[in-house]
């Protein structure tokens, strides 16, 4: 293994940059040379290794000539603070994306994956052989490309991963069967690979597939040292699938953060080549207990450099200021991507948006920012940041409507990101926010004299007129203290919100009907949470209605419509009201001073268009 110049890795995930031909573009040269100081090695996104093995349109290419040049300029980025850069070759088989034209899907099984996606074709030895070729080719073109390393993707679901695992491979050849025939197919990848180039090779694997019949921790223990005979040069060790559990793939919030470390070390200790681990690494903390219970070799960190690319900066003392947390949400990464926009962030502005860093302004004002929600907290540190003074205006408790975020099951990490900005709104030098813990009126923000106004007074619950609909309730039932028990609760909407409500009620063994007017459930919601949240009330027999509508409430009865005609929900104990928001705005003008709006008082939208938008406005002032 390379002398690297940290122990800190950034591992590949998927960026979506390019503008359709695979090629390196600006974007990612920007994204990767802020993110290459202090650490150890740079992976860029999975490079495919021919046109039609993409999981994106817009994915990094390797598959001819034509691309060394770009990779050789990102190479040079990468290289520009030390770090060294690793190239990531991914065979997808069958988890190629079925909606790109041209894909193609080769597996050890004629079956789809039960997630969906195209019926592959069970390979033959002439396409072993062709794979085989694919990989070798590649990794000489990462060679020629000026990467220093090269990683080999044996896990996550994807080709080699069809083989190896017991729930995939059919087989009755000598590639199917017993864990020796699974295992030779990729291991002859390895064994060609590594006769084909000489700079070190990563193998990745997951270290369980995380599935009752598909590989397990001690299954991969043999393949590592099976890996390690092969002449790899170390173990990058993550879990899951992207076909059977995309949840453990991602790293997602709703797992439980260490497991990927446990089997990581359990793998170390049998093997004399260095272990790479990975999963949910997104505080010191994090770093600290790998070290010092795993004795880790390294350690890749992905999202928390999104989020902060001076992450392992300000870890190693290097950096100076705050940390801003990565929530592990995937809603502006993943979601970014599976929307074709590209990678975001939601805590962080500056990723993929253009928006330039704060400069310092030379003359310094006096603004009011009314409202300490996210829009309102990003909104004043943006300006201090600048150089100005800023009032922020909050009677109640900072972080606003976000301070029910964190309450619903396996979200609580979403309250780092309120936390991160109280702290932020502390730091007094050379400027500050002075935090005024009172109404802000018109009359009164007038009197003062402010440059400017800065509106951030988020949204109301909209409440629709429902005949008869008198008592009802919105998030209160988030709260532990007012979270009622065994009783039957019925919810108008099934956007974000009322699913959130839902999943935290049944928890409380209430019986729970959720009636949405529209065909789709849980809109707002990123895709893997929202296919767990649905999971979780299926499994707790919870009445989902779609396309009906609450039209009257009498008494204990509730009347809903929808295509088959009229129904009555009998027995109905409490009503919770999640139809949307409106915009709240107590004021539009304070004298003459200029006034801007931000955040759900501008329009109503998620967390990410609240922080950015009030970034974007405040560098802008």
């Amino acid at each position: 293994m390379l002398q690297l110049q940290s122990n800190f890795i950034f591992p590949p995930i998927k960026l979506g940059y390019t503008a359709g031909d695979g090629k390196v573009t600006q974007k990612h040269l920007g994204f990767y040379g802020e993110r290459n100081k202090y650490i150890g090695a740079i992976t860029p996104e999975p490079l495919y290794m021919d046109p039609g093995l993409r999981e994106l349109p817009t994915q990094l290419g390797i598959d001819d000539d034509s691309k060394i040049e770009g990779l050789k300029l990102l190479n040079e980025t990468i290289h520009q603070n030390g770090a060294k850069s690793i190239a990531h070759l991914n065979h997808p088989g069958r988890m190629a994306n079925p909606k790109i034209p041209g894909n193609f899907f080769w597996s050890s099984t004629d079956k789809a994956c039960e997630n969906g996606g195209a019926i592959p074709e069970k390979m033959d030895r002439g396409e072993m052989i062709i794979v085989i070729q694919l990989f070798v080719e590649s990794a000489k073109r990462a060679m020629a490309s000026g990467f220093d390393l090269i990683e080999l993707q044996f896990g996550h679901g994807y080709l080699l991963a069809q083989f190896i695992s017991p729930a995939v491979n059919d087989r009755d050849d000598e590639y199917g069967g017993s864990f020796e025939n699974r295992v030779k197919f990729p291991l002859e990848i390895a064994k060609a690979v590594r006769e084909a180039v000489n700079i070190p090779i990563i193998a990745r694997i997951s270290g369980d597939e995380m599935i009752p019949n598909g590989f397990h921790l001690v299954d991969m223990i043999r393949f590592s040292q099976m890996l390690e005979n092969k002449r790899m040069d170390a173990v990058h060790v993550s879990a899951g699938s992207a076909c059977s559990t995309p949840p453990w793939f991602f790293q997602h919030m709703f797992i439980p953060k260490g497991k990927t470390w446990e089997m990581a070390g359990k793998i170390k200790q049998q093997l004399n080549i260095p272990v790479i681990f990975v999963g949910k690494i997104n505080s010191e903390k994090d770093i600290r207990f790998i070290e010092n219970n795993y004795q880790a070799d390294y350690l890749a960190i992905g999202r928390a450099l999104i989020a902060d690319p001076d992450f392992v900066g300000k870890y190693l003392g290097k950096e100076k200021g705050l940390t801003r947390p990565c929530l592990a949400c995937a809603e502006g990464c993943l979601g970014g991507v599976k929307s074709g926009k590209g990678l975001g962030c939601v805590v962080n502005p500056l990723v993929n948006t253009g928006l330039p860093k704060v400069k310092k302004d030379s003359v310094t004002k006096r603004y009011a920012v009314v409202g300490g929600g996210l829009a309102g907290m990003q909104a004043a540190i943006t300006l201090r940041d600048r150089g100005h003074d800023v009032d922020l205006y909050e009677k109640n408790e900072l972080g606003g409507q976000f301070n029910l975020a964190y309450l619903p099951p396996n979200k609580e990490n979403m309250k780092e990101i309120i936390d991160y900005f109280i702290e932020e709104i502390k730091v007094h030098e050379p400027h500050q926010v002075n935090l005024i813990k009172q109404e802000a009126t018109d009359e009164f923000l007038k009197s003062w004299n402010y440059e400017m106004v800065v509106m951030a007074t988020g949204a109301v619950p909209a409440v629709p007129p429902i005949k008869g609909l008198k008592e009802y309730y919105w998030t209160e039932f988030l709260k532990d203290e007012q979270l009622p028990a065994n009783q039957k609760v019925l919810i108008i909407g099934g956007g974000l919100i009322g699913l959130e409500v839902a999943s935290k009620l049944v928890d409380a063994n209430n019986q729970v009907v959720v009636v949405e007017m529209l065909s789709e459930i849980a809109r707002g919601m990123e895709m893997i949470e929202k296919s767990m949240t649905l999971k979780r009330l299926k499994a707790k027999n919870t009445e989902i209605f779609v396309n009906h509508k609450v039209v009257e409430i009498n008494e204990d009865q509730v009347f809903i419509v929808g295509e088959e005609g009229k129904k009555v929900i009998k027995s109905v104990d409490k009503i919770v009201v999640a139809t949307g928001m409106n915009s709240y705005v107590p004021f539009k003008n304070v004298g003459s001073i200029p006034m801007h709006f931000v955040g759900d008082a501008q329009k109503v939208g998620k967390a990410q268009d609240a922080i950015h938008d009030a970034y974007e406005l405040a560098i802008n002032l």
